[in-house]
């Protein structure tokens, strides 16, 4: 019964996983709590961001949606002088399509997109071995927060909240993203 139960829940919290990875999340705080580790293998905290906009995308280097990387590189060049940051985290969690090393991915990404944004090591984005700050996300924003597939964004805002989701399909350089990041980049000012 208390499975059944537990079942019950985490279907009611958006499917499978979501309710595990909300249980062992940090309570509360903001995104600046976490460190990942940086593509070449340094400490890479998000509180380095404090102040800043910052959108967070698990990305892979052979899905439909990796031509992304060219809007994302331009949506961080268009605004990374107004305080704005992205965090690309290689994934390998769908469809096994970021089977590389971290060095195969970093050559990948500058040698085909010219990405200049930073990324991290390859993480878990979902599941019980999903990063800290995606456990987190999920517990502060719910299922929305959740990637479903590869290039999931969560915008964190300059105080380091998560205010809002955009699901793979929609392009970083969609009126909707840039507005809601315009509209944190004026908030901070």
């Amino acid at each position: 019964m208390r499975l059944s139960i537990l079942a019950l829940a985490a279907t009611l919290a958006g499917g499978i996983g979501v309710a595990a990875m909300a249980a062992d999340a940090p309570a509360g705080g903001d995104a600046y709590q976490f460190t990942f580790t940086s593509i070449d293998g340094k400490p890479m905290p998000l509180s380095e961001y404090k102040g800043k906009t910052v959108l967070v995308v698990n990305t892979a280097s052979q899905c439909g949606f990796t031509p992304q990387y060219t809007a994302l590189e331009a949506i961080y060049t268009k605004y990374k002088d107004k305080g704005f940051v992205v965090v690309g985290v290689p994934s390998n969690d769908f469809g096994g399509q970021e089977p590389g090393s971290n060095a195969e991915i970093k050559k990948f990404c500058e040698g085909n997109y010219d990405v200049d944004f930073p990324l991290t090591t390859k993480y878990d984005v979902k599941g019980d071995n999903a990063h800290p700050f995606y456990k987190w996300a999920a517990s502060v924003g719910g299922k929305e927060a959740v990637p479903a597939w590869n290039f999931h964004k969560l915008l964190i805002s300059p105080n380091g909240e998560l205010v809002k989701e955009f699901p793979s399909p929609v392009k970083p350089d969609s009126a909707d993203v840039e507005k809601a990041i315009e509209t944190q980049l004026a908030a901070k000012g």
